[in-house]
């Protein structure tokens, strides 16, 4: 196993890691950000109020989501073990 072979398998990982967190960041990024700008325009400043809306907003998006980051997950699996004779050698 060479070090452009790592270096590729890493970056192969983190493209996926990347894809697989985009939607879960995205969707409590925007309920984040519309909860504080209702803070904001209400002044209340109750903590549970901007978490509780995140939490459901990610868990939500999961499975929303589920479909597809599994299947993104094993495409990238199926990947991995198919050129598994390129890292033993």
């Amino acid at each position: 196993m060479n070090e452009g072979l790592i270096i590729e398998l890493g970056q192969q990982t983190m493209l996926t890691i990347l894809l697989m967190s985009a939607p879960m960041l995205g969707f409590g990024l925007i309920v984040g950000l519309t909860v504080s700008i209702f803070q904001t325009i209400t002044s209340i400043q109750e903590q549970t109020l901007t978490f509780v809306p995140k939490i459901v907003a990610v868990f939500a998006s999961v499975i929303i989501f589920a479909p597809w980051l599994l299947s993104l997950i094993i495409n990238f699996t199926n990947d991995l073990f198919g050129d598994l004779s390129r890292f033993i050698q």
